[in-house]
Protein backbone atom coordinates (compact mmCIF):
# COMPACT_ATOMS: atom_id res chain seq x y z
CA UNK A 1 0.00 0.00 0.00
CA UNK A 2 1.66 3.83 -0.91
CA UNK A 3 1.41 6.48 1.86
CA UNK A 4 -1.57 8.23 -0.45
CA UNK A 5 -3.49 5.39 0.11
CA UNK A 6 -2.19 4.49 3.71
CA UNK A 7 -3.62 8.11 4.70
CA UNK A 8 -6.52 7.52 2.76
CA UNK A 9 -7.66 4.64 4.68
CA UNK A 10 -6.50 6.49 8.16
CA UNK A 11 -9.00 9.39 7.19
CA UNK A 12 -11.97 7.00 6.48
CA UNK A 13 -11.28 5.15 9.81
CA UNK A 14 -11.10 8.25 11.95
CA UNK A 15 -14.98 9.25 10.26
CA UNK A 16 -16.04 5.55 11.08
CA UNK A 17 -14.88 6.02 14.40
CA UNK A 18 -16.26 9.51 14.80
CA UNK A 19 -19.52 7.88 13.41
CA UNK A 20 -19.55 4.89 15.70
CA UNK A 21 -18.70 6.97 19.08
CA UNK A 22 -21.49 9.59 17.91
CA UNK A 23 -24.58 7.43 17.72
CA UNK A 24 -23.81 5.95 21.60
CA UNK A 25 -22.41 9.09 22.87
CA UNK A 26 -24.62 12.00 21.15
CA UNK A 27 -26.62 12.07 24.87
CA UNK A 28 -23.36 12.54 27.23
CA UNK A 29 -21.70 15.05 25.26
CA UNK A 30 -24.81 17.02 24.26
CA UNK A 31 -24.89 17.08 27.66
CA UNK A 32 -21.55 18.41 28.65
CA UNK A 33 -21.73 20.91 25.40
CA UNK A 34 -24.31 22.69 27.52
CA UNK A 35 -23.13 22.10 31.33
CA UNK A 36 -18.98 23.49 29.49
CA UNK A 37 -20.58 26.51 27.71
CA UNK A 38 -22.04 27.67 31.27
CA UNK A 39 -19.49 26.74 33.63
CA UNK A 40 -16.86 27.84 31.46
CA UNK A 41 -18.53 31.99 31.22
CA UNK A 42 -18.02 32.13 35.02
CA UNK A 43 -14.29 30.84 35.01
CA UNK A 44 -11.67 33.51 34.68
CA UNK A 45 -9.01 32.03 32.46
CA UNK A 46 -5.60 33.13 31.19
CA UNK A 47 -4.86 33.93 27.66
CA UNK A 48 -1.32 32.99 25.67
CA UNK A 49 0.18 35.38 23.28
CA UNK A 50 3.00 34.64 20.98
CA UNK A 51 5.52 37.65 20.74
CA UNK A 52 8.85 37.62 19.61
CA UNK A 53 11.05 37.88 22.84
CA UNK A 54 12.27 41.17 24.07
CA UNK A 55 15.37 39.53 25.62
CA UNK A 56 16.73 36.28 24.11
CA UNK A 57 18.38 35.31 28.27
CA UNK A 58 14.09 35.43 29.35
CA UNK A 59 13.90 32.26 27.55
CA UNK A 60 16.35 30.56 29.37
CA UNK A 61 15.20 28.03 31.91
CA UNK A 62 16.58 29.74 35.23
CA UNK A 63 13.35 32.23 33.85
CA UNK A 64 10.85 29.84 34.36
CA UNK A 65 9.45 30.37 30.55
CA UNK A 66 6.41 30.15 28.96
CA UNK A 67 7.31 29.57 25.06
CA UNK A 68 6.64 28.11 21.99
CA UNK A 69 8.59 26.51 19.21
CA UNK A 70 12.35 26.40 18.95
CA UNK A 71 13.71 24.16 21.84
CA UNK A 72 12.50 23.61 25.19
CA UNK A 73 13.71 25.73 28.17
CA UNK A 74 13.76 21.96 30.49
CA UNK A 75 12.77 22.82 33.92
CA UNK A 76 14.94 20.05 35.46
CA UNK A 77 17.61 19.68 32.99
CA UNK A 78 19.52 16.37 33.72
CA UNK A 79 16.08 14.09 34.03
CA UNK A 80 14.87 14.28 31.08
CA UNK A 81 12.27 11.92 29.36
CA UNK A 82 13.38 8.26 28.37
CA UNK A 83 14.41 7.54 24.69
CA UNK A 84 10.77 5.95 24.14
CA UNK A 85 8.93 8.61 25.29
CA UNK A 86 11.08 11.02 23.06
CA UNK A 87 9.42 9.15 19.71
CA UNK A 88 6.58 9.19 17.99
CA UNK A 89 4.75 6.04 18.12
CA UNK A 90 3.75 5.57 14.55
CA UNK A 91 6.77 6.66 12.81
CA UNK A 92 9.15 6.58 15.32
CA UNK A 93 10.84 9.96 14.60
CA UNK A 94 11.97 12.17 17.35
CA UNK A 95 8.83 14.82 18.84
CA UNK A 96 9.35 18.36 17.89
CA UNK A 97 8.71 20.80 20.37
CA UNK A 98 5.31 22.75 20.48
CA UNK A 99 5.14 24.68 23.52
CA UNK A 100 5.89 24.56 27.53
CA UNK A 101 3.43 26.59 30.25
CA UNK A 102 4.99 27.87 32.98
CA UNK A 103 2.04 27.12 36.09
CA UNK A 104 3.54 27.10 39.04
CA UNK A 105 0.86 25.99 42.11
CA UNK A 106 0.86 26.83 45.97
CA UNK A 107 2.20 23.88 47.33
CA UNK A 108 5.93 23.63 48.10
CA UNK A 109 6.37 20.59 45.48
CA UNK A 110 4.79 22.51 42.89
CA UNK A 111 6.36 25.73 43.53
CA UNK A 112 8.19 25.54 40.13
CA UNK A 113 6.06 23.59 38.07
CA UNK A 114 5.95 23.30 33.81
CA UNK A 115 3.80 21.41 31.16
CA UNK A 116 5.20 20.46 28.36
CA UNK A 117 3.92 19.73 24.76
CA UNK A 118 5.68 17.50 21.60
CA UNK A 119 3.94 16.23 18.25
CA UNK A 120 5.33 14.70 15.25
CA UNK A 121 4.94 17.32 12.25
CA UNK A 122 3.69 14.60 10.06
CA UNK A 123 -0.15 14.86 9.55
CA UNK A 124 -0.94 11.23 8.26
CA UNK A 125 0.84 10.16 12.17
CA UNK A 126 -1.79 12.76 13.51
CA UNK A 127 -4.84 11.07 12.05
CA UNK A 128 -3.69 7.42 13.27
CA UNK A 129 -3.16 9.19 16.55
CA UNK A 130 -6.72 10.32 15.97
CA UNK A 131 -7.35 6.64 15.02
CA UNK A 132 -6.39 5.55 18.23
CA UNK A 133 -7.98 8.42 20.44
CA UNK A 134 -11.38 6.94 19.48
CA UNK A 135 -10.83 3.70 20.72
CA UNK A 136 -12.17 2.59 23.96
CA UNK A 137 -8.97 2.37 26.55
CA UNK A 138 -6.64 0.40 24.61
CA UNK A 139 -4.08 -0.98 26.71
CA UNK A 140 -0.59 0.14 25.03
CA UNK A 141 -2.22 4.09 23.43
CA UNK A 142 -0.43 5.25 20.63
CA UNK A 143 0.46 8.92 20.28
CA UNK A 144 1.68 11.50 17.89
CA UNK A 145 1.12 14.26 20.88
CA UNK A 146 2.69 13.91 23.94
CA UNK A 147 2.01 15.90 27.29
CA UNK A 148 5.03 15.94 30.34
CA UNK A 149 4.49 17.98 33.85
CA UNK A 150 7.87 18.60 35.57
CA UNK A 151 7.62 20.15 39.20
CA UNK A 152 9.88 21.45 41.41
CA UNK A 153 10.22 22.52 45.03
CA UNK A 154 11.34 25.71 45.81
CA UNK A 155 14.89 24.54 47.52
CA UNK A 156 16.04 22.10 44.32
CA UNK A 157 19.89 21.46 42.58
CA UNK A 158 18.64 23.09 39.78
CA UNK A 159 17.82 26.92 40.54
CA UNK A 160 18.71 29.26 43.49
CA UNK A 161 15.63 29.81 45.91
CA UNK A 162 14.98 33.85 45.23
CA UNK A 163 13.95 35.38 41.88
CA UNK A 164 16.08 35.52 39.46
CA UNK A 165 17.29 38.65 38.48
CA UNK A 166 15.86 40.76 35.16
CA UNK A 167 19.17 41.35 33.62
CA UNK A 168 20.29 38.10 32.20
CA UNK A 169 22.74 37.39 34.51
CA UNK A 170 21.10 34.54 36.38
CA UNK A 171 22.70 30.99 36.21
CA UNK A 172 21.88 28.06 36.95
CA UNK A 173 23.04 25.76 39.37
CA UNK A 174 24.19 22.68 37.73
CA UNK A 175 25.13 21.98 34.39
CA UNK A 176 22.15 20.58 32.43
CA UNK A 177 22.14 16.92 30.02
CA UNK A 178 24.16 17.51 26.83
CA UNK A 179 21.44 17.70 24.11
CA UNK A 180 20.92 16.42 20.53
CA UNK A 181 22.97 19.06 18.05
CA UNK A 182 20.47 18.60 15.69
CA UNK A 183 17.22 19.23 17.51
CA UNK A 184 18.52 20.71 20.72
CA UNK A 185 16.07 18.74 22.28
CA UNK A 186 16.30 15.27 23.44
CA UNK A 187 19.60 13.43 25.32
CA UNK A 188 22.27 13.40 22.93
CA UNK A 189 22.63 9.91 23.97
CA UNK A 190 24.51 8.62 20.72
CA UNK A 191 27.93 10.13 19.67
CA UNK A 192 29.18 10.38 16.76
CA UNK A 193 32.00 7.47 15.92
CA UNK A 194 34.28 9.68 13.89
CA UNK A 195 35.05 12.98 15.74
CA UNK A 196 33.64 11.61 18.88
CA UNK A 197 31.61 15.09 19.56
CA UNK A 198 29.23 15.34 18.15
CA UNK A 199 25.67 14.07 19.86
CA UNK A 200 22.48 13.16 18.87
CA UNK A 201 19.19 11.72 20.70
CA UNK A 202 18.94 9.28 17.71
CA UNK A 203 20.26 7.85 14.61
CA UNK A 204 17.95 9.33 12.54
CA UNK A 205 18.44 13.03 14.11
CA UNK A 206 22.51 11.81 13.04
CA UNK A 207 21.55 10.72 9.28
CA UNK A 208 19.69 14.54 9.42
CA UNK A 209 22.46 16.62 10.83
CA UNK A 210 25.05 14.48 8.31
CA UNK A 211 22.93 14.85 5.15
CA UNK A 212 21.85 18.53 5.94
CA UNK A 213 22.42 21.48 2.87
CA UNK A 214 23.10 24.00 5.90
CA UNK A 215 25.75 23.29 8.39
CA UNK A 216 26.02 19.35 7.10
CA UNK A 217 28.21 17.62 10.30
CA UNK A 218 29.71 15.72 6.97
CA UNK A 219 31.47 18.73 6.16
CA UNK A 220 32.66 19.71 9.68
CA UNK A 221 33.20 16.04 11.18
CA UNK A 222 36.75 15.69 9.94
CA UNK A 223 37.91 19.22 11.20
CA UNK A 224 36.19 18.72 14.46
CA UNK A 225 38.08 15.31 14.69
CA UNK A 226 41.19 17.47 14.81
CA UNK A 227 40.65 20.56 16.77
CA UNK A 228 38.57 19.30 19.48
CA UNK A 229 36.21 21.90 19.53
CA UNK A 230 32.66 21.68 20.41
CA UNK A 231 29.96 21.72 18.15
CA UNK A 232 27.23 24.37 18.02
CA UNK A 233 23.28 23.28 17.73
CA UNK A 234 21.66 23.45 13.85
CA UNK A 235 18.68 22.97 15.77
CA UNK A 236 17.65 26.44 14.92
CA UNK A 237 17.69 25.54 10.87
CA UNK A 238 14.72 22.19 11.87
CA UNK A 239 12.53 23.90 14.40
CA UNK A 240 9.33 25.70 14.49
CA UNK A 241 10.33 29.65 14.99
CA UNK A 242 10.51 30.27 18.67
CA UNK A 243 8.17 32.71 20.54
CA UNK A 244 7.83 33.88 24.15
CA UNK A 245 4.19 33.52 25.20
CA UNK A 246 2.46 36.14 27.05
CA UNK A 247 -0.53 36.33 29.15
CA UNK A 248 -3.02 38.43 29.73
CA UNK A 249 -6.23 38.06 32.12
CA UNK A 250 -9.60 37.40 29.25
CA UNK A 251 -11.65 39.41 31.28
CA UNK A 252 -9.61 42.56 31.47
CA UNK A 253 -9.55 42.63 27.55
CA UNK A 254 -13.14 43.66 27.58
CA UNK A 255 -11.45 46.99 28.64
CA UNK A 256 -9.79 47.55 25.75
CA UNK A 257 -11.41 49.08 22.59
CA UNK A 258 -11.35 47.89 18.78
CA UNK A 259 -9.92 51.45 17.40
CA UNK A 260 -10.16 49.63 13.88
CA UNK A 261 -6.57 48.71 13.80
CA UNK A 262 -4.99 51.87 15.52
CA UNK A 263 -1.78 51.20 17.15
CA UNK A 264 -3.76 51.05 20.38
CA UNK A 265 -5.93 48.50 19.45
CA UNK A 266 -4.98 44.90 20.97
CA UNK A 267 -4.84 43.43 17.16
CA UNK A 268 -5.87 45.14 13.75
CA UNK A 269 -9.01 44.41 12.11
CA UNK A 270 -6.93 43.59 9.38
CA UNK A 271 -5.05 40.73 11.14
CA UNK A 272 -8.47 39.83 12.59
CA UNK A 273 -9.87 39.00 9.21
CA UNK A 274 -6.58 37.24 8.06
CA UNK A 275 -7.31 35.26 11.30
CA UNK A 276 -10.72 34.14 11.19
CA UNK A 277 -10.43 33.77 7.49
CA UNK A 278 -7.90 30.77 8.33
CA UNK A 279 -9.68 30.03 10.92
CA UNK A 280 -13.55 29.74 8.39
CA UNK A 281 -12.31 27.36 6.30
CA UNK A 282 -12.00 24.41 9.10
CA UNK A 283 -15.93 25.18 9.43
CA UNK A 284 -17.17 25.39 5.61
CA UNK A 285 -19.74 23.37 5.00
CA UNK A 286 -19.48 20.90 8.15
CA UNK A 287 -23.04 21.51 9.90
CA UNK A 288 -20.76 22.80 12.61
CA UNK A 289 -22.25 26.55 13.13
CA UNK A 290 -23.28 26.40 16.49
CA UNK A 291 -19.99 25.29 17.74
CA UNK A 292 -17.77 27.52 15.61
CA UNK A 293 -20.25 30.39 16.33
CA UNK A 294 -20.04 29.85 20.04
CA UNK A 295 -16.02 29.63 19.75
CA UNK A 296 -15.73 32.69 17.26
CA UNK A 297 -17.66 35.00 19.91
CA UNK A 298 -15.27 34.13 22.89
CA UNK A 299 -12.03 34.54 20.62
CA UNK A 300 -13.24 36.95 18.74
CA UNK A 301 -11.76 39.98 21.57
CA UNK A 302 -8.31 38.84 21.02
CA UNK A 303 -8.06 36.27 17.86
CA UNK A 304 -4.35 35.78 18.21
CA UNK A 305 -4.47 34.12 21.13
CA UNK A 306 -2.79 30.86 20.92
CA UNK A 307 -3.11 29.96 24.57
CA UNK A 308 -6.23 29.38 26.85
CA UNK A 309 -5.01 28.22 30.77
CA UNK A 310 -6.82 28.28 34.16
CA UNK A 311 -5.54 26.45 37.17
CA UNK A 312 -9.48 26.23 38.47
CA UNK A 313 -11.49 22.96 38.72
CA UNK A 314 -14.54 24.28 37.36
CA UNK A 315 -12.83 25.79 34.40
CA UNK A 316 -13.34 23.88 30.35
CA UNK A 317 -12.05 24.38 27.22
CA UNK A 318 -13.95 25.77 24.03
CA UNK A 319 -14.43 23.20 21.35
CA UNK A 320 -14.56 24.85 17.53
CA UNK A 321 -16.66 21.95 16.66
CA UNK A 322 -19.21 19.51 18.51
CA UNK A 323 -18.19 16.34 17.37
CA UNK A 324 -14.55 14.95 18.24
CA UNK A 325 -15.32 16.17 21.72
CA UNK A 326 -14.46 13.64 24.78
CA UNK A 327 -16.75 12.31 27.25
CA UNK A 328 -15.39 11.68 30.71
CA UNK A 329 -14.56 8.23 30.17
CA UNK A 330 -12.26 9.05 27.46
CA UNK A 331 -10.12 11.24 29.91
CA UNK A 332 -7.52 8.57 31.36
CA UNK A 333 -6.33 8.24 35.02
CA UNK A 334 -3.07 9.45 36.09
CA UNK A 335 -0.44 7.01 35.59
CA UNK A 336 1.21 7.08 38.99
CA UNK A 337 -1.25 7.89 41.61
CA UNK A 338 -4.57 6.82 39.33
CA UNK A 339 -6.16 10.36 40.33
CA UNK A 340 -8.39 11.95 38.02
CA UNK A 341 -7.24 14.43 35.18
CA UNK A 342 -8.84 17.62 34.54
CA UNK A 343 -8.26 20.48 31.74
CA UNK A 344 -5.63 22.83 32.62
CA UNK A 345 -5.03 24.92 29.46
CA UNK A 346 -5.88 24.57 25.44
CA UNK A 347 -3.53 25.22 22.51
CA UNK A 348 -5.61 27.12 19.50
CA UNK A 349 -4.86 26.68 16.01
CA UNK A 350 -3.86 30.24 15.48
CA UNK A 351 -0.43 29.22 16.59
CA UNK A 352 -0.04 27.33 13.31
CA UNK A 353 0.37 30.62 11.93
CA UNK A 354 2.72 32.21 13.80
CA UNK A 355 4.75 28.95 12.66
CA UNK A 356 4.10 29.21 9.23
CA UNK A 357 2.05 25.84 8.82
CA UNK A 358 0.96 26.13 4.79
CA UNK A 359 -2.37 25.28 4.22
CA UNK A 360 -2.20 22.16 1.95
CA UNK A 361 -3.57 18.37 2.23
CA UNK A 362 -0.52 17.03 4.02
CA UNK A 363 0.15 20.33 6.42
CA UNK A 364 -0.30 19.84 9.98
CA UNK A 365 -3.82 20.86 11.14
CA UNK A 366 -5.79 20.74 14.19
CA UNK A 367 -8.85 22.54 15.76
CA UNK A 368 -7.70 22.53 19.27
CA UNK A 369 -5.31 20.61 21.60
CA UNK A 370 -6.86 20.53 25.32
CA UNK A 371 -4.43 18.86 27.75
CA UNK A 372 -5.50 17.20 30.68
CA UNK A 373 -3.03 16.79 33.86
CA UNK A 374 -3.51 15.05 37.05
CA UNK A 375 -5.28 17.17 39.65
CA UNK A 376 -3.45 16.55 42.75
CA UNK A 377 -0.38 16.99 40.22
CA UNK A 378 1.11 14.51 42.15
CA UNK A 379 4.74 13.51 43.03
CA UNK A 380 6.63 10.53 41.29
CA UNK A 381 9.99 8.98 41.18
CA UNK A 382 10.26 10.34 37.34
CA UNK A 383 11.41 13.96 36.16
CA UNK A 384 8.72 14.30 33.71
CA UNK A 385 5.62 12.79 34.60
CA UNK A 386 3.30 12.15 31.18
CA UNK A 387 0.10 13.84 31.16
CA UNK A 388 -2.39 13.44 28.30
CA UNK A 389 -3.82 15.72 25.01
CA UNK A 390 -7.16 15.55 23.62
CA UNK A 391 -6.52 16.81 19.80
CA UNK A 392 -9.92 18.20 17.59
CA UNK A 393 -8.94 17.97 14.48
CA UNK A 394 -10.69 20.20 11.92
CA UNK A 395 -13.58 19.06 9.75
CA UNK A 396 -11.26 19.93 6.83
CA UNK A 397 -8.42 17.73 7.79
CA UNK A 398 -10.93 14.55 8.47
CA UNK A 399 -12.56 15.24 5.15
CA UNK A 400 -9.55 14.82 3.01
Amino acid sequence: MDIDENENKLRSLHISSLDEEEDEDDDVEDELTDEDDDEEDRVPMTLGFAEKPKYPWSLLPQYFPSKAGGMPAWLDPVNLPSEKSSLCDFCGEPLQFLLQVYAPLPENSTFHRSLFIFMCPSMACLLRDQHDQWKKHPETPSRSVKVFRCQLPRVNPFYASEAPAEDGTEQPLTAGAILCNWCGTWKGDKICSSCRIARYCSGKHQTAHWRSSNASHKVLCRQLETSGKEIESAASKSLWPEYEIVNEDEFELDEIPDNNGSASALVSRSRKDEYFGKLQTYFKGSGESRSWASFHERISLAPDQVLRYSSSAQAKPIWPMASGRPSTVDIPKCNYCGGTRGFEFQVLPQLLYFFHVEDGEDSLDWATIVVYTCESSCEASVGYKEEFAWVQLASQSISH
